[in-house]
């Protein structure tokens, strides 16, 4: 039986917040005694939109960082920058070649940004195709995917699929696993959408000092019926308070009829998370030199896995060795 190999995904647009904490940070932290994990900061995704390049650069090395902060243990899962491993890109222009313009035109992304009639990069359109090769470069079995990537994930497995009936046994086809419905955090200011690093007022981010936690979970919308219950369809304000309460602590609120009691516990409990993170995270930034040296090894790590998976790529679908 193959060990179970997972590769959790992270595009460094925007700041890690509360939501990837507890939707994927803290699974593949759990993980990484069960399973062979790997930690990709998709560096090339960001660049599929208008970008600087400085705070590329700068928003990749803060990931790292509070990967590191936040307990990944580069030892057990490599923290891999996406743009260090060469073959990425090798095996995406591959998967390119199995690949139907409709399939990649159907994603969501492209179909929105395209429909909007500004300037789209010809990256937005493949850019489902590099993730599939993300994937599918390191043997990965297993992906935590959110409802937002399924599509995504399910492109993957059709060209694994397609590539090997074509070409003989070449990708492992891997499963999603969805996260804990109590890890799934919306945005506080808008409990209908999910958080999001890049959109959305309503968002904790981890680095965010403990007035701005505080201040952000204060103002988080309730409603009129003053009681502290789930109801996803009529209060989802305090449906997502709660659920991130239990998510924090694996406790229900301690009161049932008061909102403001429910928000203090939940700003308690969300302190009490993200203050290590962020103390660690100012130890860690103070030494890059050491952050880089992680990110070093770690490409080192999984490169002799990303080149053999592109070397039996090449040779199925036709290429000299």
């Amino acid at each position: 039986m193959a060990p179970t190999r997972r590769l959790t995904g992270f595009q460094p647009t925007g700041r890690l917040h509360l939501g990837n904490l507890l939707g994927a940070l803290r699974p593949l932290i759990a993980a990484q005694s069960a399973a062979e994990s790997i930690a990709l900061i998709a560096d090339l995704h960001a660049m599929t939109v208008d970008h600087h390049p400085s705070e590329v650069r700068a928003s990749a090395l803060e990931q790292a960082t509070l990967l590191l902060a936040a307990g990944v243990d580069p030892a057990r899962t490599p923290i891999v920058l996406q743009s260090q491993v060469r073959e990425h890109t090798e095996l995406h222009y591959l998967l390119e070649c199995v690949t139907g313009y409709g399939e990649a035109a159907r994603m969501i992304q492209f179909k929105e940004k395209s429909a909007g009639g500004g300037p789209v990069r010809l990256s937005l359109l493949t850019y489902p195709v590099l993730m599939s090769a993300d994937i599918l470069l390191y043997d990965a079995n297993q992906v935590p995917v959110g409802d937002d990537q399924s599509q995504h994930l399910e492109l993957t497995r059709t060209l694994a699929t397609r590539f090997n009936t074509r070409y003989g046994a070449t990708f492992t086809v891997p499963e999603g696993i969805r996260p804990d419905a109590a890890a799934r955090v919306m945005d506080m200011a808008d409990p209908t959408s999910k958080m999001s690093k890049t959109s959305g007022t309503g968002r904790i981010a981890l680095l965010d000092p403990p007035e701005v936690v505080r201040r952000t979970i204060a103002r988080a919308v309730t409603d009129e019926f003053a009681v502290v219950r789930r109801d996803p369809e009529r209060q989802p304000g305090i449906t997502n308070l709660i659920g991130i309460l239990a998510a924090c602590t694996g406790q229900e609120p301690a009161d049932q009829s008061s909102y403001g009691a429910l928000k203090r516990q939940v700003t308690d409990a969300v302190e009490a998370l993200l203050a290590p993170i962020r103390a660690r995270h100012a130890e860690l930034a103070d030494d890059p030199a050491y952050v880089r040296k992680v990110l070093a090894e770690s490409a080192e790590l999984v490169r002799p896995t990303a080149a053999t998976t592109v070397a039996r790529a090449r040779r199925a679908i036709g290429l000299l060795d």
